[in-house]
């Protein structure tokens, strides 16, 4: 597996539900009825590292190098979809 599909829920701070595919992601959420953001997530390598390899970004400051910017790191370039109300 290269990818996985997680859901986010409105205001939410931890993920609700990682999917090996979007389809399966998307019944749940339709479902449900969920709002929230449903990202594609790259496996075995940070988001960080996968905008860097993929030429997205690039660290330009010192502070862009330290723990406390790389934990919170997220790129925009991730396939990603929002919801509301499960549509």
């Amino acid at each position: 597996m290269n990818e996985v599909w997680v859901f986010n829920g409105e205001g939410s701070t931890f993920p609700a539900g990682v999917f090996a595919s979007k389809e399966d992601a998307e019944a749940w959420i339709k479902t449900n009825k969920l709002s929230g953001c449903l990202t594609k997530y790259p496996v075995g390598v940070s988001v960080y590292d996968w905008a860097i390899a993929e030429g997205y970004w690039a660290p330009k400051q010192e502070h862009h190098r330290e723990p406390k910017f790389i934990q919170r790191f997220s790129s925009a370039q991730l396939e990603h979809y929002h919801y509301e109300a499960g549509e």
